[in-house]
């Protein structure tokens, strides 16, 4: 249940991103739930890979370099899933810090931020 709201959440996180970053389009409530997912999915496989490989240039930025690599996510995400599209770099780069401030604030409304006991 708690994986499924944390979905839902990050779908509600793109919608209002989304409104907020001019750039960054989502047709609507069927792709931002298509699009959360397979962000979740691209950050998961190949995002866990590649901050496992540039960790060195990582240390060196003081982790701004993980801000690029999720703006990378996110592109190929818009690639992938139809109705999802972001325009410029420069917008996945703000939408991936604002997608993340947003989710984070969403999941800890919703109390899904705690862990379990």
């Amino acid at each position: 249940m708690r994986l499924l709201l944390n979905w839902v959440l990050s779908a509600v996180a793109l919608w209002i991103v989304a409104h907020v970053i001019s750039g960054f389009h989502v047709s609507g409530p069927v792709a931002a739930l298509i699009a959360a997912l397979v962000i979740g999915f691209v950050n998961a496989t190949l995002g866990a890979f590649l901050k496992i490989i540039t960790f060195p240039l990582t240390l060196i930025t003081l982790g701004i370099f993980w801000l690029v690599i999720n703006a990378a996510m996110i592109e190929l995400a818009s690639a992938i899933v139809r109705g999802f599209r972001v325009d410029t770099f420069g917008a996945a780069f703000w939408g991936a810090i604002v997608l993340s401030l947003v989710n984070m604030a969403l999941r800890a409304l919703a109390g899904t931020d705690r862990a379990q006991a």
